[in-house]
């Protein structure tokens, strides 16, 4: 019996994730982008993680996550850091909170194809992947804030759609 072939969309959402770790191995080691991008696509995607199967992810939205994240990252931060909440500093954030949040807000602000909405529950369930506590909640509102700025035209789950 054939193993079915993983959908288009747990392939994308297995790559918002592999970026997610893959931002947070860049912060923690110092690898050189580029060498940590081959590492993940080479060596890791398709790997048992646990001895369970991983769906093989998207390599071309990996890619430009993690490369997108990095080379904008100053615009990536400035988004974040005026999204937070007032108590809140990026520098404070637990360093995967941070991978999670600039790769969602370098999706709304360059990924444009993708509609906001999708973008922040995909962020949402990474965060669900790692805390277990008040993270996701978090992370919507940061990520909902930094679509209301960069794309006001476009419509929100629940509102209408304009025209």
């Amino acid at each position: 019996m054939a193993i079915p072939k993983p959908s288009a969309k747990a392939r994308r959402s297995a790559a918002r994730l592999a970026a997610v770790q893959a931002l947070y191995q860049l912060e923690q080691s110092g690898t050189p982008l580029d060498k940590v991008i081959a590492e993940f696509v080479h060596h890791r995607f398709g790997e048992p993680i646990e001895g369970e199967a991983m769906v093989e992810p998207d390599a071309p939205l990996f890619g430009d996550i993690v490369r997108g994240s990095r080379v904008r990252s100053d615009e990536v931060d400035a988004l974040v850091s005026g999204a937070l909440d007032s108590q809140f500093s990026l520098a404070r954030l637990d360093l995967l909170l941070r991978c999670v949040m600039r790769a969602g807000a370098w999706e709304l602000l360059a990924n444009l194809h993708v509609p906001a909405p999708i973008v922040i529950s995909e962020y949402v369930n990474v965060t669900r992947a790692f805390f277990g506590g008040k993270e996701p909640a978090m992370v919507n509102a940061v990520l909902d804030r930094i679509a209301r700025e960069q794309r006001p035209h476009e419509p929100r789950d629940g509102e209408p759609r304009a025209g």
